[in-house]
């Protein structure tokens, strides 16, 4: 039972994970499309908020490994 926690664990954070670097990346592009002169400064903020969200996945992670060996 504790391996099916800890898959259902990762597999939510991965899912979660990809929904929002979808959501932000699509954001980017749609803002860059209409001011095409700050593309430089949204990429940056994608950047930072990928990677951000990128610690969700990680963190899922660490939390599978706690309930498998715990």
């Amino acid at each position: 039972m504790e391996f099916l926690a800890a898959a259902i664990a990762v597999g939510l954070g991965a899912l979660g994970a990809g929904l929002g670097n979808g959501m932000i990346v699509k954001s980017t592009v749609e803002s860059i499309a209409r001011q095409p002169e700050a593309a430089n400064r949204l990429q940056t903020t994608m950047f930072i908020g990928v990677g951000i969200v990128e610690v969700i996945p990680l963190a899922a992670t660490v939390i599978a490994f706690l309930i498998m060996f715990t």
